[in-house]
């Protein structure tokens, strides 16, 4: 005979499975629908990314406006360098003089022997918006401020002193040439 107690206890075991069964199926149907709501969620957003994404492209390449600098970095690339100064009519020492830089710089920037700072690549970036005129302003106004500063550290005492110097010199040599 069967014990009394073990079928008992199987019995409260089954049926005690079954009432959660009843209480956890609506749950688990519950959380199914959430995930496959989730899921299109995400389908969705990245859907609306993407077409945002284009959207910005297509209205930076019309409007001419470039993506906010804040948000990438600007690369630099060795023949951009080269066709911007062409553009621009310069030469590689004017385009030195208007980013500030050493010619010898230009040169190694342009045959990728070197790479400029990020300073330098942005005021690179800042030379493409403008135009020929421009530029040769730019280094016509750099040229001025170098006469007047020069004019500045030169005092009137010194250049006298020079011209003394240079007359003195000058007489020195007529006359080992007179005495020839």
């Amino acid at each position: 005979m069967p014990n009394i107690g073990l079928l008992l206890k199987n019995e409260i075991a089954r049926l005690s499975r079954r009432e959660i069964r009843k209480e956890v199926s609506p749950l688990r149907k519950a959380a199914a629908a959430h995930r496959r709501e989730i899921a299109a969620l995400k389908r969705a957003v990245a859907t609306l990314d993407r077409r945002a994404k284009s959207l910005a492209k297509a209205a930076s390449v019309k409007g001419g406006e470039s993506a906010p600098s804040d948000s990438r970095q600007t690369r630099f690339v060795a023949k951009g360098l080269v066709s911007l100064r062409k553009r621009l009519g310069l030469s590689a020492v004017e385009l030195a003089q208007l980013l500030g830089v050493s010619m010898q710089s230009v040169y190694n920037w342009e045959h990728k022997k070197a790479t400029p700072r990020r300073e330098q690549v942005a005021a690179i970036a800042q030379l493409r918006g403008i135009g020929k005129k421009e530029a040769h302003q730019r280094l016509e106004g750099q040229s001025a401020n170098r006469v007047s500063k020069r004019a500045q550290r030169r005092s009137p005492k010194k250049r006298a002193t020079r011209k003394r110097v240079r007359s003195a010199k000058r007489t020195d040599r007529r006359t080992r040439t007179r005495a020839k």
